[in-house]
């Protein structure tokens, strides 16, 4: 079985709707998420990394509005295409203001969903591609080499890496400077279908400071952001 395309998290009350367009989006090989109301939408978020969130605005709990209020205030990027039985324009400028980043009035044509979504989902893979690193990286007096999984530590001891540590390692050098999010990690090193801990995060931190940081308690290089995530910076 093929990896999905991309992530998807659809919130929609309405059942038939929600089932119809779960179908079509799995048949043009997405991976869906469902949410039925806005509480439950914000906990799917909270919990995984999505590629896209379809919306719509009237929900039971918390409206749309207001799902994607609470989720821009975390600093979360996901786009967000937006659906509404309103067709006013300052509904749509509400919707657009608040942080969607594109609006569909229902009734709308299936294609023209699917055409939004496979755009915002290409757009927003491009907006986060970071400059790789290659096999071997050097900081301090640390190397990695990535290809081998393993390391010289500070003090020149030789470290065996796992495959995730090298991943994690990877994923926070070629964002040297970002703070990256617990659902990102998720996405990148455990896969859509398995979700660690923070704990389990916040210890290869640990690890990766006892590798490569000569004093572990005032780290230099890697950085735990309090409920945000994590950051590698080049000191």
């Amino acid at each position: 079985m093929s990896a999905a395309k991309a992530n998807i998290l659809l919130v929609e009350d309405e059942e038939n709707l929600h089932e119809a367009l779960k179908l079509n989006l799995e048949m043009e090989g997405y991976e869906v998420g469902s949410a039925f109301n806005g509480s439950e939408a914000l906990h799917k978020v909270s919990q995984e990394y999505f590629d896209l969130i379809i919306l719509d605005i009237m929900l039971p709990e918390i409206d749309g509005i207001g799902v994607t209020e609470s989720i821009r205030v975390t600093n979360n990027e996901v786009p967000i295409l937006m659906l509404s039985a309103k067709n006013s324009s300052t509904d749509r400028v509400l919707g657009l203001k608040k942080g969607a980043d594109d609006y569909l009035t229902k009734p709308f044509n299936l294609e023209e969903l699917l055409l939004r979504v496979e755009k915002l989902i290409d757009k927003n893979k491009k907006i986060q591609v970071k400059e790789t690193v290659g096999d071997v990286y050097e900081f301090g007096n640390n190397r990695i080499d990535f290809k081998a999984q393993d390391a010289i530590s500070w003090n020149g001891q030789q470290v065996e890496l796992s495959k995730k540590e090298a991943m994690l390692l990877k994923l926070l050098i070629e964002n040297e400077g970002d703070v990256v999010t617990r659902e990102k990690i998720l996405q990148v090193v455990w896969g859509y279908n398995v979700y660690p801990t923070t704990r389990t995060i916040d210890n290869f931190i640990l690890s990766f400071r006892k590798y490569f940081e000569e004093d572990s308690r005032h780290p230099r290089f890697f950085h735990s952001v309090r409920g945000v995530g994590y950051k590698y910076t080049k000191a």
